[in-house]
């Protein structure tokens, strides 16, 4: 089975945008297309409250014609056309959609941040993880966030075992990013970030990336828009992941990044399981 998973920043943008960073991710929604995905996560959608329009719907079946989908976008009092996140499955799967509050702090909880879709052997979790913010303003909510995210993770697996995918804005390892002596006090990689993230998979979950390629330097998943030679220099971050239930080691068969050209910020991730395995 396999899925993957897009920090697209801007579903509308991409959809229906004329630009030519828009034409670059509509290549990538065409990459992603061809590998006929199971199940496929997106974050930022920046979506309206009501979802998507009847533009952005046919625009996404035009790619994605055999998939059911589904969606949480940010509310008030969350600020508009923020956060978001969007899931799309075969229509040969079953699944039920929930977007959940976690009693995070502040308007975290209205923001679009989590959709879980449970199938009859998983639970597949899409997650957009709260950036620190310049200043580490956020820091102390994004502590929180992390230790009720983990807690709600921890109940799910004791359900049933969790594929959970998204941007988790944090770059666990130094291996994890290009430059990490000039960014611990950076949002992102900071000491508090990376712990939480240790929390998280003491908790009975296992970074895919890691488990199969070990200490490999170099693979990153997000390179900066602000910065035009980020990607030609690979000055990235690897913050994107698909983590998986320990119990699922053994069915994890691939996990990498998509190529997605020129194009700057996240690339896809994809991961492929055999879950007869488990």
């Amino acid at each position: 089975m396999k899925f993957i998973s897009w920090n697209i920043d801007s579903l509308n943008a991409a959809l229906t945008g004329e630009s030519e960073r828009s034409g670059q991710s509509r290549a990538v929604l065409k990459t992603i297309a061809d590998e006929k995905p199971d199940f496929i996560a997106i974050q930022e959608t920046k979506l309206p409250e009501s979802g998507p329009t009847a533009a952005h719907k046919e625009a996404l079946s035009a790619f994605f014609p055999e998939y059911d989908s589904s969606w949480t976008s940010s509310r008030p009092p969350a600020k508009k056309g923020y956060a978001g996140t969007m899931s799309l499955w075969l229509k040969e799967h079953q699944a039920k959609a929930d977007s959940p509050a976690i009693a995070a702090p502040g308007t975290m909880d209205s923001e679009g941040r989590i959709l879980t879709l449970e199938t009859e052997g998983f639970f597949f979790v899409n997650v957009y993880t709260p950036n620190s913010g310049d200043g580490l303003v956020r820091l102390e909510d994004r502590q929180q966030w992390d230790s009720r995210f983990m807690s709600y993770m921890k109940d799910l697996d004791a359900k049933k075992p969790v594929i959970a995918c998204g941007d988790f804005n944090a770059a666990h390892q130094e291996i994890d990013l290009a430059n990490p002596d000039s960014n611990h006090f950076t949002a992102g990689f900071t000491d508090e970030e990376r712990q939480g993230f240790s929390n998280l998979l003491a908790a009975g979950f296992t970074d895919s990336f890691r488990l199969l390629h070990g200490q490999e330097k170099g693979a990153y998943s997000w390179w900066s828009q602000r910065v035009k030679s980020s990607k030609m220099n690979n000055a990235g971050w690897r913050i994107d992941y698909f983590l998986v239930s320990k119990r699922l080691d053994q069915s994890v068969k691939a996990s990498s990044m998509l190529d997605s050209g020129e194009r700057r910020d996240h690339t896809p991730i994809i991961l492929e399981l055999n879950l007869g395995k488990h």
